[in-house]
């Protein structure tokens, strides 16, 4: 059974952002993991670390269990994110027990350092996963199948300073869309949250108005996630996109970038 690994930064990200491909993969016999690199612990203004963090835990395992993925526990607390050897060690350590085809991640650049750390860290142990030399923590073998890196859009579809950003492709979600909302709805800590630190009146709506506008830039689905393909280099082989290949009856080509002449 081939395997998807969605690794992300927060306890919500992978719902908001990739839960739609993940379903719609799992849908097609595909096997689902799921890794949140931060613990959640500071998205709360009146819950203790320790608390939030607790509670967060068991809302993403919820949210798993509505998905259908295996669940893999967080390395660091919220703002902790860092690119060092000893994380990059732990994440590798999942990709080389779950050995997935796919992996799904951040976009390189997004409104906040988490999300953008957490793509450097998925992307860096996609690469050693068949790099004997780098040893995981812990230790697991390595596996010398490709390894094909998809980045999600950006919060907003821009860079942090305001540009847009355009998808390769875009998955039609609009027949999970219902399953996603409640994957979302696991999260139920957040509400409170969303709507004093970003002022989302309505978390579950704010997920479907997201999906909405990816699906307006689609010029085809009501609801959409938009998806850019990693260079292949290291990874995997140049013709390699298997994640086009298993949804090609719901993805509709985006913005293409043009090879360097």
């Amino acid at each position: 059974m081939p395997a998807v690994l969605a690794i992300a930064a927060h306890p919500d990200d992978i719902e908001f952002l990739f839960a739609g491909t993940l379903l719609q993969l799992g849908k097609r016999g595909w096997d689902l993991h799921y890794m949140n690199l931060c613990d959640g612990s500071r998205g709360s203004t009146v819950l203790t670390e320790k608390e939030c963090a607790a509670t967060r835990l068991e809302e993403a395992k919820a949210s798993c269990r509505v998905l259908g993925a295996s669940f893999y526990p967080p390395i660091y607390a919220d703002m902790e994110s860092i690119y060092t050897t000893s994380n990059l060690k732990k994440v590798t350590a999942v990709v080389r027990q779950v050995k997935p085809s796919i992996v799904l991640t951040h976009s390189p650049q997004d409104y906040m350092e988490d999300h953008e750390i957490a793509c450097k860290l998925a992307v860096s142990a996609a690469f050693s996963h068949y790099m004997p030399n780098l040893v995981s923590d812990p230790p697991v073998d390595v596996y010398s199948d490709p390894v094909t890196v998809y980045h999600a859009q950006p919060i907003g579809n821009t860079t942090p300073l305001g540009d847009p950003v355009f998808p390769h492709f875009y998955v039609d979600e609009t027949e999970v869309i219902e399953q996603k909302v409640q994957s979302l709805a696991c999260h139920a800590s957040q509400k409170q949250w969303l709507d004093e630190s970003q002022g989302q009146d309505s978390y579950l709506e704010t997920l479907r108005e997201m999906s909405r506008q990816v699906g307006r830039m689609s010029g085809r689905f009501e609801y959409a996630e938009g998806w850019r393909r990693h260079q292949h280099w290291g990874f995997c082989g140049p013709d390699d996109d298997p994640l086009r290949d298993a949804l090609a009856d719901i993805i509709q080509e985006g913005v293409v970038p043009k090879p360097l002449s």
